[in-house]
């Protein structure tokens, strides 16, 4: 599994737009110079994160996107999830039902299983709240 540039950038901008929650709309146009990401990608983001449920827009010259919900209530998983589809490991395990003809005598699925237990875990046991809190720890850093 590898996570795609779209996912990564849809995990920056989604922090991005947490980070700078002031309950006014965020234009794609500040999360662009902010976030060095073309203004171009980050409305093909930002579509499936408002499709998804993740983001409300508005539109007009005053519009842009806001969190649908507080952020401790996304998961990285919630987000990764919505851009990159299933986070498997491999192919036999993207669907709940295992359709892989060598699937009762493969003997490597308890591997992948396990890995795929293992990933789905760590992206849901780190919320939003978690990364903008990280983020401002290390932002926050002077000597």
């Amino acid at each position: 599994m590898k996570i795609s540039t779209k996912g990564r950038y849809a995990l920056r901008m989604i922090i991005d737009i947490a980070q700078h929650n002031t309950g006014e709309w965020i234009s794609l146009k500040d999360i662009s110079r902010r976030q060095g990401v073309s203004v171009k990608y980050l409305e093909q983001i930002a579509n499936a994160l408002n499709k998804s449920g993740l983001l409300v827009s508005s539109r007009g010259p005053q519009g842009g996107y806001m969190l649908a919900k507080a952020p401790e209530k996304y998961t990285v998983g919630h987000i990764l999830r919505a851009i990159e589809g299933s986070l498997s490991p491999v192919a036999c395990l993207e669907t709940e039902v295992n359709t892989c003809e060598r699937k009762d005598f493969c003997s490597t699925l308890g591997f992948w299983k396990g890995l795929y237990k293992v990933i789905n875990d760590y992206v849901d046991s780190v919320t939003l709240r978690d990364l903008v809190n990280q983020v401002e720890e290390t932002s926050d850093y002077c000597i």
